[in-house]
């Protein structure tokens, strides 16, 4: 992997028609899609690539269906990802676990999939800088000027885009300049955690989705392509605290569950979040886009976050190609518009679906229906496994 193809002193020598704040999937596949439209785009990561996060590991239905649209499929489908047709769920106290089939899916550690999709981006003619953060100003009258700012190191530099797209994930400081702009943290979101492990029992199998859940948390566990298993959870924020870590609030929940047991959780490092579900407002302003977890987070189950940030990459292309060109006030309307109808209602569902976990009693009356009536889980999965729509000029 390639690391920044522009020194830092070099990139504020022009203006950009684009800034991408953020090279995870939302932010590099919307790079790709503005340079391959003919855009001088700069892409600008915080991180070393290629770098691992916590979660994302799941692409669903939708996430492959955004891919394949944009000419991306062989990232996913020349063989390196593994194929997932199973979501195997247990609930603390209730028995045995119970599956459920997935009408498309893959796993994918994000350190390749982000990898890839960078490359992609490069090799349209973005331009990319990483270890470098990025502040965005106020808005001038033909440009928004962001400030980059080397992780290590004093070296910083302003550069001036036409637009400004911010997909820089669920803690970005990218706005704080920017008062008009607010994240609200649901109170009792919780706290995201997860780890990468090497050794594990032969339960956990390719091909399936894992998910332990207990009263004050789960635990998502698929395996990646390198034969690693990927573990992400979400525990109250209570319950962490009391349980001393992350490892033994994941090793609790997993026990509750009655999924067998991974000594490994104790001494890998795990890498946390802050309250997951949560919501930012407004989502564009003169000159600038948010997409991807920047717009917002819900709590998702079986990819539906990447699902997520992909269709937002795609989706803000046409109009901050517009905005390149002759920036418009209604553009701000259009993408808040369009943002709910395309990922908000979907968001919506995980988030019911989400407040039903919290509750035991509740949590088991939806999964017994759903295993009783193969008709009913078939139709929740498909609503979210369901490829958003696409239109042409994206």
């Amino acid at each position: 992997m390639r690391h920044s193809t522009l020194p830092i002193e070099a990139v504020g020598e022009k203006t950009w028609d684009a800034v991408v704040l953020g090279a995870g999937p939302a932010g590099a596949l919307a790079a790709r899609q503005l340079a391959a439209g003919g855009a001088r785009v700069l892409l600008v990561e915080k991180r070393r690539f290629p770098r691992w996060k916590v979660c994302g590991a799941c692409l669903n239905g939708q996430a492959l269906a955004v891919l394949r649209s944009v000419g991306l499929g062989d990232v996913v489908d020349d063989g390196s990802a593994l194929p997932l047709n199973e979501f195997c769920v247990a609930l603390g106290g209730s028995g045995e676990a119970s599956r459920f089939p997935l009408p498309e899916g893959r796993a994918i550690s994000r350190a390749r999939l982000d990898s890839e999709l960078v490359e992609a981006a490069i090799d349209a003619g973005s331009a990319f800088v990483s270890e470098v953060e990025g502040e965005v100003g106020e808005s001038l009258e033909a440009t928004r000027p962001v400030r980059l700012r080397c992780v290590e190191g004093r070296q910083e530099t302003t550069v001036q885009g036409r637009v400004v797209l911010v997909a820089a994930g669920l803690a970005s400081r990218c706005l704080e300049r920017d008062p008009t702009i607010r994240t609200q943290v649901r109170p009792n979101s919780k706290i995201g955690a997860g780890c990468v492990v090497d050794a594990f029992p032969r339960f956990y199998q390719e091909g399936s989705i894992f998910m332990a859940v207990g009263r004050w948390g789960y635990v998502g566990l698929v395996r990646v392509e390198d034969g690693s298993l990927n573990v992400a959870a979400a525990f109250d924020k209570g319950f962490l605290k009391a349980s001393g870590s992350p490892a033994r609030a994941a090793v609790e929940v997993l026990a509750e569950a009655g999924f067998p047991a991974i000594p490994e959780l104790e001494t890998v490092q795990w890498q946390g979040t802050g309250g997951l579900t949560r919501r930012t407002t407004p989502i564009a302003r003169r000159r600038l886009f948010l997409l991807g977890d920047s717009t917002g987070y819900v709590e998702p189950f079986t990819g539906e976050g990447m699902g997520w940030a992909l269709a937002s990459g795609r989706a803000v292309v046409p109009l901050a190609l517009r905005g390149i060109d002759c920036w418009h006030s209604s553009l701000e309307q259009e993408w808040t518009r369009l943002h709910r109808r395309l990922i908000g209602r979907r968001q919506r569902f995980c988030r019911w679906l989400s407040t039903a976990l919290r509750h035991p009693r509740a949590a088991r009356i939806v999964l017994e229906t759903a295993a009783r009536v193969p008709r009913i889980s078939g139709l929740m999965i498909r609503h979210l496994n369901h490829p958003p729509l696409i239109s042409p000029m994206s």
